[in-house]
C-alpha cells in the first residue's frame, strides 16, 4: 500500500505540474519576463537536489514515524476514535491549518525566513516556482510536521492525500493564470487561488506578509494575515513588483540561492549595497 500511494502522489505531482504548465503557456495572466526554458531548468534542478536530499535524510523515517504512531494509537484523532472519509477529511483540514501557522512563522521567525527567502527571491511567478525551495527549510520543515503527526495523530493515507493535495494546491496557486472575476470573487473564499497567492509574493510587504494559507484561504480571514490589492485580470493594481527588492539580478544565480542564507547579517548589509548599485531589470 506505502508503494502505491507513494506513486499515486507522484502521478498527482507530475500531473499537476504539465497541466498548469500548458494552461499558463495558453493562457497567461502576467507577461513572460525571462526565458521559460530558463526557469523550468533552474527550479526542475532545485527540485531534483531537494528530492535526493530528502529521499536520502528525511523520507524514510518520516514514514515510519507516521506508521509507528497510527499502530501506537497516538494523537488527537486516535483519542477521539475519528476513522474512514471523516478522519482523512478532519487530517487534511488540521493539517492544512498547522502549515498555515508553520508558514506564518517562516515569514515572522528571522532564522526560519533566511531560508524561506529563497522561494520568494523568484522575481516572477509560475508554476515552476512552486519548485523553488531551500533544502534547509525542506528539512527543518520534515521535523516539524513530525509533531504535526503525533499530534494529530493522520493514518498513513491520510496523510499521504494531505501531502498530495498541497503539492497539487502549490502548484495551481503558483501558476500565472487567473479566473475572472466573478470566479475568482467565490473561489477566493474558499481555497488559495493564483490571484490570491500572487500578492503574497509582492515586493510590497503590506501584501507579501500576508496571506500565508495553502489549500484553505479561510485561515487568513480568521487570523487577520488577509490583505489583497486592488486586482482586475491581468492587471495588478497596489503590486509593482514581485518577489524581493534586493538582489533580484541574482534570481537564476545556484550559489546566491544556496548560499545566501548562511550569511552573516553584515554579509548581508555588504551583499546588499554591492547589489544594489546594479541596474535593476527585473521590475515588471
Amino acid at each position: 500500500m506505502e508503494i502505491n500511494l507513494d506513486t499515486g502522489k507522484l502521478i498527482v505531482f507530475l500531473g499537476g505540474l504539465f497541466l498548469f504548465l500548458l494552461i499558463e503557456t495558453l493562457f497567461p495572466t502576467r507577461e513572460w519576463q525571462d526565458s521559460r526554458l530558463k526557469r523550468f531548468a533552474f527550479h526542475g534542478s532545485i527540485a531534483a537536489l531537494n528530492t535526493v536530499i530528502i529521499r536520502i535524510l528525511i523520507y524514510v523515517p518520516f514514514l515510519l514515524w507516521v506508521v509507528y504512531v497510527e499502530e501506537e494509537g497516538w494523537g488527537i484523532s486516535r483519542w477521539l476514535e475519528i476513522y474512514g472519509w471523516t478522519e482523512i477529511i478532519l487530517s487534511i483540514i488540521v493539517l492544512d491549518f498547522f502549515d498555515y501557522i508553520w508558514h506564518r512563522a517562516n515569514h515572522r521567525v528571522p532564522i526560519l525566513w533566511r531560508f524561506h527567502k529563497a522561494h520568494h527571491s523568484d522575481t516572477a511567478m509560475d508554476v515552476t516556482t512552486a519548485l523553488r525551495f531551500h533544502p534547509t527549510e525542506l528539512m527543518v520543515s520534515g521535523l516539524v510536521k513530525a509533531t504535526w503527526v503525533v499530534i494529530w495523530g493522520p493514518t498513513v493515507v491520510a496523510w499521504f492525500l494531505f501531502e498530495a493535495l498541497i503539492s497539487l494546491c502549490a502548484q495551481f496557486h503558483h501558476s500565472n493564470i487567473d479566473f475572472p472575476n466573478w470566479i475568482e470573487k467565490w473561489l477566493s473564499w474558499i481555497i488559495v487561488t493564483p490571484r490570491f497567492h500572487a500578492s503574497h509574493h509582492a515586493v510590497d510587504r503590506r501584501y507579501g506578509d500576508a496571506n500565508f494559507s495553502t489549500i484553505f484561504s479561510i485561515w487568513d480571514r480568521i487570523f487577520g494575515t488577509y490583505s489583497q490589492p486592488e486586482q482586475d485580470g491581468a492587471t495588478t493594481r497596489g503590486i509593482d513588483a514581485l518577489g524581493l527588492p534586493e538582489a533580484r539580478e541574482l534570481c537564476f544565480s545556484p550559489m546566491a540561492w544556496l548560499v545566501e542564507p548562511f550569511r552573516s547579517r553584515n554579509q548581508n548589509l555588504a551583499y546588499e549595497r554591492v547589489v544594489e548599485k546594479a541596474p535593476n531589470k527585473s521590475k515588471s
